[in-house]
Parts: C-alpha cells; structure tokens; sequence
C-alpha cells in the first residue's frame, strides 16, 4: 500500500484566453443591453416632447378616431386599427400553413426532405420586404379585384398586405415551430405509437400539446414581426389615417404613416415630427405586452410538461 505524500495543488490555473474570450462575451452583451436603452431613450426624450404640448390629450391620443397633426387631431385608433387589421391577415396565412409545415418537417418529412425544404424557406425569409411590397401591389391585389370584384375592392387595400405579410412570416413561424416540435422527446412518440395510435393522431394530440410552450413563443414572436413590418404595409395597404373595418379599404397603419411622414418636409421639433415618436413608442409598447405575455405563456406551459 503506497501513501500519497505530495500535495496537489488545487488553485485555480490562470487561463487568459478563456478570460478574454469571457470578457469578450460579456461585452457583446453589455453592448446589445446599451443600445436597446439607447434606442428607447431616444425615442422617449422625443415622444415626451409631443405629450407634453399643450395641444395634446392623452385620452384624445389613446382612444380619438381621428389622425390628422397638421387640423390639431391626435387620436392614434385608425393607425393602431389598420395595423391590427394587417397583422390579423397575416396571422390567417402563416400560423396555419407554418404549423403544418413545421408538423411535415417534424414528423413526416425524411431528412433528405428537409434538407430540401429548409433552404427553400431560408430563401423565403431572405426575400427583401420591398420586393413583397411589390408582389402585393401587382399580384396579391389583381387576384383580389379578379375574386370579389373591382368595385370591391380598393387597389391599395390592408387584406393584400397582410395576406403577402402572412407569407413574409412564414418562414419564421415555420422554423420555430418545427424546433419546438423536434425538441419534444422521442420517447412521447414511441409510448404513443405503442398504445397504437396514428402518425397524425400522435402528432396532434401528443407532440403538438406537449410543445405548446415552444409553439406559443412562435406566435408571439411572429405577432410582434408583423406588427413591427414597414415596406409592405407602406406599399400596399395606402396612406391617410382612415378608421375602418373593411379589409379591402386603403388604410395606413402605423409603421407605414411613420415611413410616408419622415420623408416629408417636417420641421424639427414640430408637433408633426414630435408625433411620430409618440407613435413609435407606442409600437414598443405593443412589442413589448406581446413579449411579457410570450414569457408568461411559456412558464406557465413549461412547467406543466417538465
């Protein structure tokens, strides 16, 4: 029997590459964190300029049905409407063909399929917003007029955008919804199989239920980018704040007004330049409920499938 008497020494070694690569990381992070409170302090030091104008009422803001900053009228509902309405469209498209597709991929498709199928919706997210735009203008909306008629609907319309913004989504809503479909263990499968349940039932009724957190965040996420979608809406949906609920009815929403008054002759520190501010805050806090309520989705759910 032979006794150990050398001491091991049991300090911690100095590594200098991995504490440069440390330091690296967390100013990346530290960097990404400055530049979001950069960007709403921004837009906040400018958005209190305009509620703070005496000619601005907050209830007139949040709940008037008129927009119109050069008459004195600032009431964001016909912006925030047509924006509704867009995103409305293109939850439609995307949510019901993304989910099948990411259910295809998941539980159908081989992995030479995948391979396949994957690039193509990587190519679909690459597409430029602007080219949508235009495929909205000269195709989305002839195929409408040619369906409900030309007296029906408007040549710029809300339903054309948001069905082409619903196609812009779906490579999104496609992608997240099959990782969390793949994340979902494979032993749920084989109990389900073994009970002697169908392909699609136990996608349905295991895989899909078990991923529902994963699946959640998707539609939040995807919520958010279609909210937050500029070029299509400002190419296809028209301009002038109009409140209406007909989707075949030009509208301009939020992000859209934002792009077609910026490049206008806007004196600064007008109440007109102030009041694009107050509406792009408006549209961080809108990102910002659908981003609580995706964190609350998601812990609620994960606990339940842990």
């Amino acid at each position: 029997m032979y006794l150990i008497t050398e001491r091991m020494d049991l300090k911690k070694r100095p590594r200098p590459f991995e504490t440069l690569v440390r330091s690296f990381l967390f100013f990346c992070a530290a960097f990404s964190i400055l530049i979001t409170f950069g960007i709403i302090y921004e837009i906040g030091k400018e958005a209190l300029l305009f509620f703070g104008n005496p000619e601005v009422n907050m209830m007139e803001f949040l709940f008037g049905t008129r927009w119109q900053p050069q008459a004195g009228d600032f009431g964001i509902l016909p912006l925030l409407n047509a924006t509704l309405t867009t995103t409305l469209f293109a939850m439609i498209v995307a949510l019901p063909l993304g989910l099948g597709v990411a259910i295809y991929l998941s539980e159908y498709a081989t992995k030479r399929t995948r391979n396949l199928l994957k690039p193509v919706l990587e190519i679909l997210a690459g597409i430029p917003t602007v080219v949508y735009g235009f495929f909205a203008l000269t195709f989305m909306t002839p195929l409408l007029r040619s369906i409900f008629g030309t007296d029906v609907v408007n040549i710029y319309n809300t339903a054309s955008a948001g069905l082409v913004m619903g196609i812009l989504i779906l490579p999104l809503v496609a992608s997240m919804c099959e990782d969390a479909l793949s994340a979902v263990p494979y032993n749920l499968r084989e109990a389900s199989y073994g009970l002697g349940a169908t392909k699609i039932e136990t996608a349905l009724k295991i895989v899909v239920p078990a991923a529902i957190s994963g699946l959640a965040s998707a539609v939040i996420l995807a919520l958010s980018r279609a909210v937050g979608e500029t070029m299509i809406v400002a190419m296809a949906a028209g301009a002038g704040a109009k409140l209406t609920f007909n989707p075949f009815e030009s509208a301009e929403t939020m992000t859209g007004h934002i792009v077609r008054i910026s490049g206008g002759d806007l004196s600064y520190d007008s109440i007109d330049y102030n009041s694009l501010f107050a509406i792009a805050i408006t549209l961080f806090f809108l990102t910002l409920l659908l981003n609580i309520a995706s964190q609350k989705i998601v812990k609620k759910f994960r606990q339940r499938y842990e």
